[in-house]
């Protein structure tokens, strides 16, 4: 399989970090939906939460990744073409998957900012993005969460459109993104 994209198919490189986020958009919501099990300040809840934002924070350095080999590679052809309603949703659909995976931890970054807490990636510590308010804390955790609701839809959404293409469309907007098993 070819390592970059043609008229045909995804490459190897745009498959990998396509699989490799909805793997990282898993365990991010796996983190933060399992805390719920363990209690306030226990040490397993507050291993989650770390994870969570790590995570997340490795989303939003793969996404850039993602974005320059989406702008340098071809957009492999759709075969039957789509109607022209169908481009537009997937369009509008991958932007709000896009803005997802740059707002999200962009947010999580700036509550952890705002909150005045460590903002831990792997071992390193980044910088805060602002200083501490609780009040801007608040809002940001907010909108936080209720965009990270919405994003179970899109990313569902965006699974039952590949399914539906595959299974009832019959075209291979679903095989241009699976890896090659010839």
């Amino acid at each position: 399989m070819q390592l970059r994209n043609n008229t045909e198919r995804y490459g190897l490189l745009s498959i990998g970090l396509h699989w490799l986020m909805l793997l990282l958009f898993i365990a991010v919501y796996a983190c933060i939906e399992l805390r719920e099990f363990f209690p306030k300040g226990s040490e397993p809840r507050e291993a989650l939460k770390t994870w969570h934002f790590m995570l997340g924070l490795s989303v939003f350095v793969l996404v850039w990744l993602r974005l320059l080999v989406n702008r340098l590679g071809h957009h492999p052809r759709i075969e039957p073409e789509l109607p022209t309603w169908q481009q537009q949703s997937a369009k509008v659909m991958h932007l709000a998957l896009y803005g997802l995976m740059i707002f999200m931890p962009l947010a999580g970054w700036l509550i952890l900012s705002a909150s005045g807490k460590v903002i831990p990636f792997f071992g390193l510590q980044l910088p805060p993005l602002m200083g501490e308010s609780k009040n801007v804390a608040e809002f940001i955790k907010e909108v936080h969460e209720t965009v990270g609701t919405l994003g179970y839809f899109l990313i569902g959404l965006h699974a039952a459109a590949a399914l539906i293409h595959h299974y009832f469309l019959g075209d291979n907007t679903l095989k241009r993104i699976l890896p090659n098993r010839d």
